[in-house]
Order: C-alpha cells, then sequence, then structure tokens
C-alpha cells in the first residue's frame, strides 16, 4: 500500500486563486498541475497518495455562527479514518482562526491547535505505526489585508501566530515548518499564489520523506 498522507487546510491547501491572471484556467482555484497538494505528491513519487482535506474558511476548533462544519475538530475522526491508514498528518490552519468574532489571540490559537493535535493522536487511524503529525504554520497576513467580515486584528494576530505554534508542537511530539516564506497574493493579502504553491511543495517534499518510516 502507498504511504497515505492527509493534508488538513482551509483555502491554501482548497487552492483559491484570489488573482485569476496567477491561475492558468483564470479561474478561483488552482489546478492540478499549480495546487501545492498535487505538487508535493509529483515530487513525491507513486509510493506515497496525498489527499486534499482543504476548505475554505475552516478553522482548528471554533464553531463559526455564519458557517456549519468549519472547525476541524469535529470532522477530524471520520475525515482521517475514512483515509486510514494515516502515515502522515499535514495541519496548515490559524488564518481564519484569527477572525475578530472568535475572539482569539495568537495564544489562544495555538491552544486550540493543541486541542486539535490531541484530537487526531487518539483516533484509530495510524495503522501500526504512531500518531505522525506535522503542523504547517501558514504565511501571516499581509499589511495590506482588509476583510470586514473577518474583522479587526486578524493581522497583528496572524504575525504573532508562529512561536505560539512552535511551543505547542515542541510540546506534542508533532513536526513544524513555517511557510512564512511561501509568495501570497498582493489582490487580498491572504492567498499563496502559483509560485507559493510551488515553494511551499518544494519546501514539503524535501522534509517529509524523512518523516515517514
Amino acid at each position: 500500500m502507498k504511504k497515505h498522507i492527509v493534508c488538513l487546510g482551509d483555502s491554501n491547501t482548497h487552492g483559491y486563486c484570489a488573482d485569476p491572471t496567477d491561475c492558468a484556467d483564470g479561474g478561483n482555484r488552482f489546478n492540478e498541475e499549480e495546487r501545492w497538494t498535487c505538487l508535493l505528491q509529483k515530487a513525491l513519487g507513486e509510493d506515497y497518495l496525498v489527499l486534499e482535506e482543504g476548505l475554505g474558511g475552516r478553522t482548528s476548533v471554533f464553531a463559526d455562527p455564519l458557517h456549519e462544519g468549519m472547525d476541524a475538530l469535529n470532522v477530524a475522526y471520520p475525515l482521517l479514518m475514512s483515509h486510514e491508514p494515516v502515515d502522515l498528518l499535514i495541519i496548515m490552519l490559524g488564518t481564519n482562526d484569527t477572525k475578530e468574532r472568535f475572539s482569539a489571540n495568537a495564544a489562544a490559537i495555538a491552544a486550540g491547535m493543541e486541542r486539535l493535535i490531541k484530537k487526531c493522536k487518539d483516533t484509530e487511524c495510524w495503522g501500526a505505526h504512531e500518531p505522525n503529525i506535522l503542523v504547517v504554520c501558514p504565511p501571516p497576513l499581509g499589511d495590506g489585508f482588509h476583510d470586514e467580515v473577518m474583522g479587526k486584528g486578524c493581522v497583528e494576530k496572524s504575525k504573532a501566530l508562529p512561536p505560539f505554534l512552535k511551543a505547542v508542537a515542541e510540546r506534542n511530539g508533532v513536526h513544524y515548518l513555517d511557510a512564512k516564506d511561501c509568495e501570497f497574493n498582493s489582490v487580498d493579502f491572504t492567498h499563496l499564489t502559483r509560485k507559493g504553491h510551488t515553494q511551499l511543495a518544494q519546501l514539503l517534499s524535501d522534509a517529509i520523506p524523512g518523516w515517514i518510516a
């Protein structure tokens, strides 16, 4: 059986493209030749199966009053069990947790990530090996970011998040990577560009083979 890598994330895992001129198909989603998940699959080769689980607006643990089913915590069990056995779970969340309506600072967002990590570890999806999880800290929101629905304070909280997420990863014995150098666009200052997807796939493909037995 191939090594199963589950990618649990938000719109940057789904492949949302905020700038249609940056997307080969001219739409609002990068295609299979552009998304970091698909590029990671190509880089790792046929011994791996990279599984996309990206949803725009997804949070780590916060239930969204505007949209149902957005928190990863409540879908973690069925999602992981549907891909059993899981050899590596990549979690890239945190951007949507900065929304003003959740009233969570960077420390609270990281605490939510810790709760999600523990839930995923306790899910019996890992086959014969120990839980294997990678937390990817998403690129911070750009200074030009403005979204009335997401509200105030998002940029500051996203910039403050990396050390808190890193501490949570270390405390829970999981892998950690910071995607801060992956390019995001200057349209909404939130989403990865095509180049950013390529950069993230490269970052991951360099590290992952050493983390999967």
